[in-house]
């Protein structure tokens, strides 16, 4: 895989790499874990949502009115 990015997105990486002594690689693989990682929890959340929205339906709609 190659990652191609802008020269602005290159340098802010490089700033921030350096700031946190670490290399640029490390810090694109923990961006990347961490938006996996928020994704699969955005997912779970909607998939929750939705069937306790189901489940008590009659209640929220007495309460909506």
């Amino acid at each position: 895989m190659n990652l191609r990015l802008s020269e602005d997105q290159q340098e802010a990486l490089r700033q921030r790499a350096e700031q946190e002594g670490r290399s640029m690689h490390s810090v694109v693989l923990r961006a990347i874990d961490r938006y996996l990682d928020e994704e699969t929890d955005q997912a779970a959340v909607r998939r929750l949502g939705a069937k306790y929205a189901a489940k008590h339906a009659e209640l929220l709609r007495r309460l909506g009115e």
